[in-house]
């Protein structure tokens, strides 16, 4: 799979909500319920990254979620890519991007939204053949101000801004042109997960998506 097939099946999958929940499990029994609350709300695409040991059995529950689309995020290494395949991951999202990221991603046929948060960042991966790219960390990098600047030259690059997304500001970065989704931790916070507070989830994803549909170009 080739950059350029890799950021198209991004596109399809970034297309399918307005927001990625950014994930992180402490313990692999509560993948399942939480996915569930995910989906029903209407955030069917679920970001777990990789940073604890429950990360990748997580993903291989969350997997088995009917409508749950999984990627593995943070991936840093060739390593980090053959396991996220191997628990039926299917994207991942890297912090930044490296020539062995591109080539592990390619030879594993996962589609990999690489990290960029500089002009020249967005050039190199353009070079590569990319076009979808996760904009992080977002706030802390120009945040929309940052994103207007970039869409000046480079029209043709869709993002997904992560960090320091939150409720108060997505629809900020929705509303420019070249952003296509964000990625949150606001809506499953590691203390709602610890509490199992899967009602709290259901609803939170939910509101998010009126308030994504409301702030629609096109609604009235």
């Amino acid at each position: 799979m080739t950059p350029k097939d890799q950021s198209q099946a991004m596109r399809t999958i970034c297309a399918n909500v307005p927001v990625i929940p950014v994930l992180v499990i402490d313990d692999p029994k509560i993948a399942r319920p939480l996915a569930e609350a995910l989906v029903e709300g209407g955030l069917p695409v679920l970001e777990v990254t990789l940073r604890t040991p429950a990360a990748l059995p997580a993903i291989e529950a969350m997997d088995q979620v009917p409508g749950a689309i999984v990627g593995a995020g943070t991936l840093r290494c060739t390593r980090d890519v053959e396991l996220a395949t191997s628990a039926g991951a299917q994207f991942g999202v890297s912090p930044g991007c490296t020539t062995a990221l591109v080539k592990a991603s390619e030879y594993a046929a996962l589609p990999l939204l690489p990290g960029a948060s500089t002009a020249s960042e967005v050039m190199s991966l353009s070079d590569c053949g990319y076009d979808m790219l996760k904009f992080f960390p977002a706030e802390a990098s120009g945040g929309v101000k940052m994103m207007g600047n970039l869409a000046g030259p480079f029209p043709e690059i869709s993002f997904c801004p992560t960090g320091g997304i939150t409720k108060d500001n997505f629809a900020m970065y929705m509303a420019c042109p070249t952003v296509r989704c964000v990625g949150g931790s606001w809506i499953a916070t590691r203390d709602m997960i610890r509490d199992h507070d899967w009602c709290a989830v259901r609803q939170i994803a939910q509101e998010t998506c009126e308030m994504a549909k409301a702030n629609e170009p096109h609604s009235s």
